[in-house]
């Protein structure tokens, strides 16, 4: 019996819909799910220890060669809500920015907009893993994922990083997108892209099994997060990479 193929996926909110279907069993004779943050499934990508990753698109300049499989992303079209610079005072007045260590694109993405859009010069930080305390006076952080969404409720400002980027480029932005190293044949593929949309299709399934007051997730899959990884944003995609 051959190995299944290793999937690397994020266990964050936002990657609910798309795993949706391969929890309910979708290809469940051909792949095994392994569950991490996003830097680390993206490590994992690059050792060689999974086959494809939900992958912080930043990562991709460091390898030789890749793939990107099917036509599912974690994407925005604007605000994307779970992806901003948190801090108590407004951004001009800001002088430290601590960088989720949890992250590669946004931490890239934050370092693009801080010196091509905002023209700002903070002294930008690693964050180490207790660092929400640490937002505080002109000290800001750079926070994904669920904390996130959570942090929304605390801090006085919110810099929305999906926001800023459609501002400067009028361009959707690309977080994350199924990646491999290896090709997969056809039949593979259009498997893998159904049980993306599975999900997608039963948004209000995925809702209800991740019962969430922090915020309406509802709103958080179909308002914020936008999943169809479309030419438009291939584009904003290149258009980040060149800048990096």
């Amino acid at each position: 019996m051959a190995s299944k193929i290793k999937i690397g996926v994020v266990n964050y909110l936002n990657t609910k819909p798309l795993i949706y279907g391969f929890e309910q069993g979708m290809m469940k004779d051909e792949i095994e799910l392994i569950y991490d943050y996003p830097a680390k499934v993206a490590a994992s990508l690059l050792n060689d220890e999974i086959d494809i990753g939900l992958v912080p698109v930043a990562i991709l300049p460091e390898m030789t060669h890749y793939n990107i499989i099917g036509d599912y992303c974690i994407g925005s079209e604007g605000a994307v809500g779970s992806v901003c610079i948190f801090s108590e005072v407004p951004l001009q007045e800001i002088d430290t920015i601590l960088m989720d260590y949890q992250s590669r694109t946004s931490v890239k993405l934050a370092k693009v907009l801080i010196n091509d859009f905002w023209k700002l010069n903070p002294l930008i930080k690693n964050a180490g893993n207790d660092f929400l305390k640490e937002i505080k006076g002109n000290t800001a952080a750079l926070v994904i994922g669920d904390r996130a969404l959570e942090q929304r409720k605390i801090s006085t400002y919110c810099y929305d990083l999906g926001l800023a980027w459609k501002e400067y480029t009028n361009l959707p932005f690309v977080y994350a997108a199924w990646v491999s190293k290896k090709a997969f044949d056809k039949k593979f593929i259009e498997d893998f892209d159904k049980s993306n949309n599975f999900g997608l299709q039963n948004i209000s399934k995925v809702v209800a099994l991740n019962p969430y007051d922090i915020f309406n997730l509802n709103d958080y899959y179909t308002k914020y997060i936008s999943f169809n990884l479309t030419d438009e944003k291939r584009l904003g995609l290149k258009t980040f990479l060149n800048k990096l």
